[in-house]
This record gives C-alpha cells, sequence and structure tokens, in this order.
C-alpha cells in the first residue's frame, strides 16, 4: 500500500482525509495545516497524525495530496514533486497556466505521476455514457450552485464551471478555436455568474453556464452528436441516450418514427444505462494508486488539467475585452 499525506485540512481537506484512511490502496500516514491550532484540534478529535511542517509529511509519504487553497498549489506541488513523490492536486492545477506548465514539466523531469482531481469525470452518471460519446458537435451544460463564501476566492469559472471544461475537453478530441465569454460579479469581487461558447477546430460548438448565487442547484450536460443525444444529470447521477436509426420497413405499432423533409424514415430509441454508485472522490484517488503502482497514465493527468485551466484563463481573458 501506497503512503498517503495531505496538504490542507480544510472541508474538503478533511473529506479527503477520511477517504484515505479508508481506502484499501493507501496507508494514511498524517497530514499538515498552515494553522497549527486547527491542526491540534483536527488531530484530537480524528486521530489523523498532524505533521509540524510540510517538508515532514512529505518525507513520509509516497503520494500527497494537495487540498490548500489555490493560490498555494503550486509551491506545494513543487515541493512535493521535487522531493520526488507522486502529486494528487485539487482542480484548478495552480493559480495560472504557467505554473501548472511548469508542475507538469517538473513531474515529468524527475519522473512521478500527477493527477488532477477533477471529480465529475468519476462521477457514475459520466462514467456509464461517456464511452457512447463519439463526435459530439453541440454541447449545452449548466452548473450551478447555491451562495457559499467558501468558494469565492476564485471566479466561478474556476470554482464550478471548468467540472465542464474538463468533462468536455475528455470527450471533444480536438483543440479550442475561439472562445466568447461574459460573466458579471454580484456578491464576490470576481464573477459569480459566467456563460461561454466554445468553438473547436473541429466545428463543435459548446455553450456552457455557471452560477454561483443560483436558487437551486444544477448540474446538467447535453451532448448532441450525429443519430444520437446524450443526457447527463451530475447532480441527480442520472443519464439517457437517445439514439435515432433508419427505421425498418414494418415498425411496430409503438415505435417511435420520424420522416424528415427528404421523406427519409428514422426510428428513436430510448435508453437509460445503468448507474453504479459510488464515492467519486475515493474513485477517483484509488484510480491514482492504480496509475502510480501500474505505471500508467492518470485518469486526469497534469497535461489535461492545465488544458483545462488554459481553456478556463481563455474564458476570464474574454471577460475583460467586453
Amino acid at each position: 500500500m501506497l503512503k498517503a499525506g495531505v496538504l490542507g485540512a480544510g472541508h474538503l481537506g478533511k473529506i479527503h482525509l477520511k477517504l484515505l484512511q479508508q481506502s484499501t490502496k493507501y496507508t494514511l500516514v498524517g497530514f499538515f495545516d498552515a494553522n497549527q491550532e486547527d491542526a491540534k484540534a483536527i488531530e484530537k478529535e480524528h486521530g489523523y497524525k498532524s505533521f509540524p511542517s510540510m517538508e515532514a509529511l512529505i518525507a513520509a509519504c509516497d503520494m500527497v495530496d494537495v487540498v490548500t487553497p489555490t493560490i498555494h498549489h503550486y509551491q506545494c506541488a513543487e515541493k512535493v514533486i521535487t522531493a520526488g513523490k507522486h502529486l494528487f492536486i485539487e482542480k484548478p492545477i495552480t493559480h495560472t497556466v504557467t505554473q501548472a506548465d511548469s508542475i507538469r514539466d517538473l513531474a515529468k523531469k524527475h519522473g512521478v505521476r500527477g493527477q488532477v482531481g477533477q471529480v465529475e469525470r468519476f462521477n457514475p452518471a459520466f462514467m456509464a455514457v461517456n464511452h457512447m460519446i463519439d463526435k459530439p458537435m453541440f454541447i449545452e451544460a449548466h452548473r450551478l450552485a447555491e451562495f457559499n463564501p467558501r468558494g469565492t476566492d476564485v471566479s466561478v469559472v474556476l470554482d464550478l464551471m471548468i467540472h465542464d471544461i474538463d468533462a468536455i475537453l475528455s470527450v471533444v478530441k480536438s483543440d479550442v478555436k475561439k472562445v466568447h465569454a461574459s460573466g458579471v460579479s454580484v456578491i464576490s469581487e470576481t464573477p459569480d455568474i459566467a456563460n461561454a461558447r466554445i468553438e473547436f477546430e473541429n466545428g463543435c460548438v459548446a455553450n456552457l453556464t455557471a452560477s454561483r448565487i443560483s436558487m437551486k442547484k444544477m448540474r446538467k450536460a447535453r451532448f448532441f452528436q450525429k443519430d444520437a443525444y446524450i443526457s447527463v444529470d451530475f447532480l441527480e447521477k442520472k443519464c439517457e441516450v437517445v439514439k435515432m436509426k433508419d427505421a425498418p420497413k414494418n415498425p411496430d405499432d409503438f415505435a417511435m418514427v420520424l420522416t424528415n423533409a427528404e421523406g427519409v424514415k428514422k426510428q428513436i430509441y430510448f435508453d437509460n444505462p445503468k448507474v453504479a454508485p459510488n464515492n467519486a472522490i475515493l474513485d477517483e484517488l484509488d484510480s491514482f494508486a492504480d496509475a502510480i503502482t501500474n505505471d500508467t497514465t492518470p485518469e486526469v493527468s497534469l497535461t489535461q488539467g492545465a488544458e483545462a485551466l488554459r481553456v478556463a484563463m481563455m474564458i476570464i481573458e474574454n471577460f475583460k475585452t467586453l
């Protein structure tokens, strides 16, 4: 089993600590948090070992899980990698694209594995259909959340929309050609509501909306491709696939058949793929353990994390041109 430690014991850090302790692929050695008063309280309440310094924790681990505020990601990641330890780092990968590229190159230089915590890749509804998404040409994504001051240190694009950016980039095998975006700050100093239109070189278009001041929660994406429509509800963990195939000569009485202007008949088929319940955060951590053990590319590599951040920053930069 891999020896794992956590940097940062805030809200999400505590969840990671609990899950690493539960995991059958890691041995949790402890954590480090800059607020030593909080660290001692967590140690006393949960029994996790609190280390006196970041360096001491890193030295005791095979893999370090960075769950600090984004502004500290680069500093922490650099120390983990240069110590020759494997890196799991929460999204967004770093504060800037330059830092993300540096972390990716540094990991390659030191021969260590790195994975970014884009947890929606492990959402069971997305996992049930992602292999069916084939050359989508139009995508819609809506991610709405109620206000929570915990995430307002960054724009809603880096807080929420980046989940959908990453999921879309994972299925659209094409470079981004152009971005149009708008964002509005309502409560925070950074945008709380954002809309973006991403155009890809292959002609695919993705429309994304994210809000962290909504009255209700929503996390949905729809993928339209030739002869199929795929819907994913990340929040309710449900998915639906609607396929269109050439209609048989003699369809049964209950068949839904459409005829287009050219007289071509298509039959519509509905499918609700089975969604296996899981703990997405535990699965992403265990997946990384498998990548380390088997020396394979992690499910969400540092390269992919850097690319998701690059597109997110293109959207944020586009706000400034309005």
